[in-house]
């Protein structure tokens, strides 16, 4: 159990300070609420107890300042408590995302194919969030209990030995054993909410996107009947797990109250000899030990759901990158742009096909090669080797006649720009779009270049560069979409240009608007378009085929 949850334990050092400044916020919080309740259990006892005669020679001021200040303290430091623990948390969870999120940045292709996107989401968002009861929920409860009963033992033996040991024995065998029994009782219903929770996000998202397939083929009733089903047993292993949890709260509440008989036993069997009212006092420190239980049983209650989670995650973080870069790769010439295939193989993982057989071709520099074929023939796929999406199996390929898995990272992707089939949008200013292919881009040469993609209508409105693009801005057509993403390719002004259907679901005329933007801005740039419809014959040096495997000329323009 430790080994699964160590790594998340482990992010705890980066906020020790904070952990330690809750914790005694805790001990502050409960220490004031035990000694309110205990103070003023004595209180009226010992009024009671002096009566009228004793109006005026009992100090009733000095405890009725004790009760209000302690009221204060516990309210303070319960605020601060919530505040500080809370924002830990966050942090945390804040953390271990950006750190999960580092981690998948490196997987390849073939790495991601095994996650579904609602999978990958559910495990950044509800799996992550499953993490937090590790600090509120377990390990804060746990230890400030602890260090709570040791407190104790030590404000109640200065009275009494006999009681101050019986209180420690009993919260520490509930803090010790109470845990483990629900932990047992809860552990299959945890692991069963979490797995369903994600199950059920993964076919919702699925439903959702595929309305139109599932109307086509009439099987609406059926999806939604099995989101019905999960959603059912779902909330069927949270009726069991609440039920656990007013199990557990009967459980403590029974506990105190046999710990308090015990405390009035003690006391009234004569074993400490001190006056009446003292007696109130250790009966309310036994009754108020209730808010240092009630969180304890629950705490291991849900350990099931943060392992199954923690299973989750680990299986995501703990994956190595099965594509690696040199630290210090070769140096690259970036005003040239020559790319050579040598003998190149690939076949997707448990496929018995190749995609294509020993590929060879070369482009020089300032080529412009269109790449045609059918759908599913591995135009995208040899794209996909050039960036290093995918690991090359079988053969060679070279760029500016270096071998390229000798590059580091950072310099191969500075070697290319690449205009997928989606162009990505991000809810920003129009100016922090562009800026992802170049950061140090001044203003001015971002308007240059929305200028030659025909985007200047952009920077004519008030906001300029400034204007505020998707969600909740303004909207893009297809068209300014695939301006956009050329736009970025020139600002990051990479020797090699790669293009997967730039004007796929375009209409005709967008179409033409678009070649033709290609044509003036990439004229000296070495260009693989990967296309369907090939309209701009003459602007290509040479077209490939790429049909049953194999690669061969449809068109040579020195020829």
């Amino acid at each position: 159990m430790l080994k699964k949850l160590f790594p998340y334990i482990k992010l705890y050092r980066h906020y020790f300070i904070m952990v330690v400044f809750g914790i005694i916020l805790v001990l502050v919080a409960l220490g004031a609420s035990i000694f309110l309740l205990s103070l003023s259990g004595w209180f009226l006892s010992a009024t009671a107890f002096v009566g009228v005669a004793g109006l005026y020679t009992f100090n009733y001021m000095l405890p009725a300042a004790g009760v209000r200040g302690a009221a204060i303290i516990r309210t303070a430091a319960r605020y601060a408590e919530r505040l500080v623990n809370h924002n830990t948390t966050f942090k945390i969870l804040s953390y271990l995302r950006t750190d999960a999120f580092k981690r998948i940045l490196p997987f390849s292709t073939r790495q991601m194919q095994y996650y579904q996107k609602a999978d990958l989401l559910n495990r950044f968002i509800a799996d992550i969030d499953h993490l937090d009861h590790l600090y509120l929920r377990l390990f804060m409860p746990i230890v400030s209990g602890l260090l709570m009963t040791i407190l104790i033992y030590f404000a109640v033996s200065y009275f009494d030995q006999t009681i101050a040991s019986c209180i420690a024995i009993i919260l520490l065998m509930t803090i010790l054993v109470v845990p483990i029994i629900f932990y047992q009782a809860g552990k299959v219903i945890g692991a069963k909410i979490a797995e369903q929770k994600s199950e059920y996000r993964q076919k919702l998202v699925s439903y959702l996107q595929g309305q139109a397939e599932l109307i086509l083929f009439n099987a609406t009733n059926r999806y939604r009947t099995e989101l019905d089903e999960i959603e059912q047993q779902w909330l069927t292993n949270q009726q069991k797990q609440s039920t656990l949890l007013s199990i557990s709260s009967a459980l403590i509440l029974l506990i105190i109250g046999a710990m308090t008989l015990l405390i009035i036993f003690l006391a009234a069997d004569g074993i400490a000899n001190y006056q009446q009212p003292i007696i109130a006092l250790f009966i309310f420190v036994g009754l108020s030990c209730t808010e240092i239980l009630a969180p304890i049983p629950g705490a291991f209650l849900f350990l099931g759901q943060v392992l199954t989670s923690a299973d989750r995650m680990n299986d995501l973080m703990q994956q190595k990158p099965d594509i690696s870069f040199p630290k210090i790769g070769v140096k690259a010439d970036f005003n040239c742009g020559e790319i050579s295939f040598n003998d190149v193989s690939f076949t997707y993982p448990n496929q018995p096909l190749s995609v294509f057989e020993k590929v060879n071709f070369t482009i020089k520099n300032g080529e412009h090669i269109a790449l045609i074929g059918k759908t599913g023939c591995g135009k995208s796929t040899l794209l996909s080797l050039i960036t290093r999406a995918w690991p090359i199996e079988k053969g060679q390929i070279l760029l500016n006649q270096q071998d390229i898995t000798q590059f580091d990272e950072s310099t191969l992707r500075n070697l290319m720009a690449v205009i997928p089939q989606t162009i990505s949008i991000f809810s920003d200013t129009l100016r922090n779009n562009l800026l992802i292919a170049n950061p140090r881009l001044p203003d001015k040469k971002l308007i240059e270049v929305l200028a030659s993609v025909e985007l200047d209508k952009l920077t004519n409105s008030e906001a300029g560069l400034d204007l505020w693009l998707g969600e909740g801005g303004r909207a893009l057509s297809g068209g300014e979409k695939r301006r956009i993403g050329i736009a970025r390719a020139l600002l990051h002004n990479a020797p090699f240009i790669l293009m997967d259907e730039p004007t796929e679901s375009l209409d005709s005329q967008t179409e033409q608007q678009i070649l033709a933007i290609i044509t003036k801005c990439y004229t000296d740039k070495t260009l693989i378009m990967v296309t369907h419809r090939l309209t701009q014959h003459s602007w290509f040096d040479r077209i490939y085929l790429m049909e049953n495997g194999q690669l061969s000329i449809a068109k040579n323009k020195t020829v």
